[in-house]
């Protein structure tokens, strides 16, 4: 008896010696380094800007494809997480969240609008995480969270009021979606036409995805300018600029200029013929005829479709990866913290030409750019800056405390939000 569970012992330990090696290379499978690098691609398929954001997505997958099919990063593959922002600040919000704390991704590109991104920036401090914003923006912000592939204000705005100034008009009319982007922005064009003593006739807001524009066309009759520039974001535009045709405002009377207006959303209109000879101002334009370009539209179109249309926020979503990749290969590591000190300075070819993160503020050099709509739908280059601008993201015309306080104005008055539900 003895003998029998002396052997059934040793049997036992040596069954449990020979299956050690297995179960430490499990466990350390478990928790050693991941054979991959998950990122998360937070746009909006859903919602008023649906239009902006599925195409900066697509960009931006692509942008992962190509990386992957050149061996990945420091050995790795990567993986996109791919979630909805339906538009919604809220939802941008929840979903930053989920992708850092649940999905554990390394980076998120994306959010499509300022109030979105000003209402989940919280979420990125306080997980000490890492955000690529691809859209225009107001400025009027820094945080070491965010890299900023949108243009600044001096390199879309500010140069934009004075071409308009000196070539289209001087007594303006400013309309704009009221949320923080517009409300910013019109706040500088203000400032700007004050110094170069034009005159703004009239300051007019609709809600956040409203199609009740009624009211600012007949402001825009009584006022007569001699040029409108639009700050109104996603589909809004489509009734504004169908009720501003409906009252008789064409091109030719008084023409618009618009900060926000893509590309694709022009050539969407079912009116875009009436659009032929309003103004849009970006960093790119698909119209543009340099390699890299030309390179980039073959390559979009022959994996999304050939009658793809390319505009701004689409080409800031692709180079955004290629940015956070060079400085991920400089940094040795995928890890927030370590990419954070190589991003300063890191530089891409992009479609619209060779852009930079400034060392200092987290925002990428990018050239000004101003387009005429043409009957195809296509944006006429007018004017550009001839180089990548530096990026500002305060303006002079107020103090940092003065624009932080203006910002803080808002925000108490749309009861802690940034857009006003009305």
């Amino acid at each position: 008896m003895n003998r029998t569970h002396s052997l059934a012992n040793r049997g036992l330990r040596l069954a449990c010696l020979l299956l050690l090696p297995f179960l430490f290379l499990s466990c350390w499978k478990k928790s050693g380094p991941e054979d991959v690098i998950k990122v998360g691609v937070l746009n909006s398929y859903t919602g008023t800007v649906s239009m902006i954001g599925k195409p900066t997505a697509e960009a931006t997958l692509m942008a992962i494809e190509e990386i992957n099919q050149k061996g990945g990063l420091l050995g790795k593959k990567l993986v996109p997480v791919i979630a909805d922002g339906r538009s919604d600040p809220a939802t941008f919000t929840k979903e930053a969240e989920r992708l850092i704390v649940e999905e554990r991704v390394k980076v998120i590109f994306g959010i499509v609008n300022s109030a979105s991104r000003k209402t989940a920036k919280t979420v990125f401090e306080k997980h000490n995480h890492l955000l690529f914003y691809p859209m225009t923006y107001e400025g009027l912000e820094q945080s070491p969270n965010v890299i900023y592939v949108g243009s600044a204000p001096n390199q879309q705005i500010i140069p934009t009021v004075k071409w308009a100034y000196e070539n289209v008009g001087k007594r303006v009319f400013l309309v704009g979606s009221d949320l923080v982007y517009s409300r910013a922005a019109n706040a500088m064009i203000q400032d700007q036409l004050a110094a170069l003593r034009g005159e703004v006739v009239g300051e007019e807001y609709i809600l956040w995805g409203s199609q009740d524009v009624k009211g600012v066309i007949e402001k825009i009759v009584e006022r007569k300018p001699t040029v409108i520039l639009n700050t109104i974001n996603g589909d809004s535009n489509v009734a504004f600029f169908r009720e501003l045709r409906k009252a008789g405002i064409t091109p030719d009377k008084i023409p618009t200029l618009s900060f926000t207006l893509t590309e694709r959303e022009v050539r969407s209109m079912n009116n875009r013929r009436d659009l032929v000879g309003d103004y849009v101002a970006w960093s790119y334009f698909q119209s543009q005829t340099n390699p890299e370009n030309v390179e980039f539209i073959k390559r979009f179109r022959a994996k999304y479709g050939a009658d793809q249309v390319i505009d701004d926020p689409t080409v800031s979503g692709y180079m955004s990866v290629y940015l956070w990749a060079g400085a991920v290969k400089e940094a040795g590591s995928a890890s927030p913290d370590q990419v954070r000190t190589s991003l300063p300075n890191q530089s891409f070819a992009a479609p619209e030409g060779m852009v930079y993160i400034d060392s200092e503020n987290g925002n990428v050099w990018r050239t000004a750019r101003i387009g005429k709509i043409e009957l195809n739908g296509s944006f006429n280059v007018m004017w550009d800056s001839g180089r990548a601008l530096r990026p500002v993201p305060y303006p002079i015309y107020r103090t940092r405390a003065e624009w932080e306080s203006f910002l803080n104005n808002l925000y108490q008055g749309w009861k802690r939000q940034w857009v006003n539900r009305g």
